[in-house]
């Protein structure tokens, strides 16, 4: 690690102790949830962590600084902060250079989380493949960082907003090795399953955790293991509610005419605003699902279960 990289103390320790670590991404602190809820949340989902016995470590740049692991005055900044620019992986240098200050998105948390040494990272959903890939070539920097990095990514799969086969086939392409946890389906985000089928199916984390020990004794090159964890039925945003709000705002935004990094945030908030808040609590249901699997993934890892 560089000087333009600070382990907090606690993470350092762990790391070196060989204890459970869980990285945490920070965009969805800082531009995910409104304020001052995103707060709140940011400190649940670590204290979720530390619940089931591992140490969180959430990612952001401050000043220059790659944090792996933010204090309660790092968390409060990326909160509150309205100036926090979001960072992707190919942000993150000229972040460094420049003393900006940001919030990781997957791909720079998967990127900084793989240097430090942390093998588990939970996130809400990654994304994809864009709708109307034939004519814009939109693709989320997810993916192609993904087959880069040695990290187990535990998300509620891509946003469904995204095309979603097309995505699955990308990940293929790239040698990204996808299992379903507790499912024969790939979850969609907000709801529990997109009706894609995956390949493999694990049901525990000792089970999870026997994979990434498979994968290392491979050697690398290595590239990320995605587990795809389905939000509940019973907190999933209603399928055909879903399905009507997303055609509605798939038109009004090529009405508008909005393309390339304008279309997530947009379509994301549209879902938000006409469904009353209730796709922001799905997502949120996955999030939390998502922290506490990978902390029981991280636990079984560094326990040597099988």
């Amino acid at each position: 690690m560089t000087t333009t990289t600070l382990v907090s103390e606690e993470v350092r320790e762990a790391l070196h102790e060989g204890r459970p670590v869980v990285a945490l991404e920070s965009t969805i602190i800082a531009h995910g949830l409104p304020r001052p809820r995103n707060l709140a949340v940011a400190e649940e989902l670590e204290e979720s962590v530390r619940a089931r016995g591992a140490v969180p470590a959430t990612i952001a740049v401050l000043d220059g600084v790659a944090r792996i692991g933010l204090d309660r005055a790092g968390l409060t900044r990326i909160a509150e902060d309205p100036s926090v620019r979001k960072l992707g992986h190919r942000d993150l240098a000229p972040a460094l250079a420049t003393g900006a200050t940001g919030a990781t998105t997957v791909s720079a948390t998967a990127r900084l989380a793989d240097a430090a040494g942390i093998r588990v990272f939970a996130t809400g959903g990654l994304g994809g493949v864009h709708r109307e890939w034939r004519e814009t070539q939109d693709e989320s920097a997810d993916l192609r960082l993904l087959a880069e990095v040695g990290v187990t990514v535990v998300c509620a799969g891509v946003k469904s907003i995204l095309d979603v086969p097309a995505t699955l086939q990308r990940l293929e392409t790239l040698g990204v090795t996808v299992a379903g946890y507790g499912t024969e389906t790939f979850p969609g985000f907000y709801l529990s399953s997109s009706g894609e089928p995956v390949d493999w199916t694990l049901r525990s984390p000792a089970e999870v955790a026997a994979v990434i020990r498979a994968r290392e004794s491979l050697g690398r090159p290595w590239s990320a293991l995605v587990v795809a964890n389905p939000v509940p039925e019973a907190e999933q945003l209603d399928p055909a509610l879903h399905d009507q709000v997303l055609a509605r705002g798939l038109a009004e935004l090529r009405e508008k005419g909005i393309s390339g990094q304008a279309v997530t945030p947009f379509l994301l908030e549209y879902l938000t605003t006409h469904t009353d808040g209730a796709s922001l609590e799905a997502n949120l249901a996955a999030v939390r699902g998502n922290v506490r699997l990978a902390a029981e993934i991280a636990g079984a890892y560094a326990a040597g279960e099988r």
